[in-house]
């Protein structure tokens, strides 16, 4: 049971008919390259720790939001995330703002996970291993995605030699163009 929700949390996370998740982690890890890893491992765990937090209570239901304005939110945290890339100029020193930012826009994002999940666990006794796996996977896989992103900074950033600003610019300008393009259609 344990590897089937770490499969499904990974699954989820990587499918790319949920590609806003994976530009939020992109544009979250898009000012950084490998020399920075350990500070993308925080980023991306503060945020899963966010999206854990509400995905339980969801899940639980604890917590509520109606679906559209939880679609809607979702892209204006891509959104922000990417023009703060862009206003900040790559600038790492505001990196305590991004953890707090992480964390609480992983809230948002988890509250979005929550209905798919529910139904998966409806039928469970226990939600805690289940809510833990699945958490897990999201966790790998967004791992999966940083991964991907550094490589991509790599090769553009040090084999084709385009300046790094300008990397961060160009990844988080489509981001901002392709959330604010989200924001307008899920306008509740």
């Amino acid at each position: 049971m344990f590897q089937l929700y770490l499969k499904l949390g990974m699954e989820h996370i990587a499918d790319l008919q949920g590609y806003d998740h994976i530009l939020f982690v992109a544009m979250l890890c898009a000012v950084y390259t490998f020399r920075q890893w350990k500070t993308v491992l925080v980023l991306v765990t503060a945020f899963t720790i966010g999206h854990s937090i509400t995905l339980a209570l969801a899940t639980l239901q604890i917590v509520s939001l109606s679906v559209a304005w939880i679609e809607f939110l979702i892209p204006v945290t891509i959104f922000l995330t990417a023009m703060g890339n862009i206003v900040s100029g790559g600038s790492v020193k505001l990196v305590k703002l991004k953890y707090t930012a992480a964390l609480f826009f992983g809230l948002i994002h988890g509250l979005g996970f929550s209905s798919y999940l529910r139904s998966l666990l409806s039928g469970s006794s226990s939600l805690i291993k289940p809510l833990f796996a699945f958490n897990l996977g999201v966790e790998t896989g967004q791992l999966i995605i940083v991964l991907c992103i550094l490589i991509l900074t790599a090769v553009f950033v040090n084999l084709v030699r385009v300046k790094q600003r300008d990397w961060i610019l160009t990844l988080s300008g489509a981001g901002a163009g392709i959330s604010f393009i989200l924001l307008l259609e899920r306008f509740p």
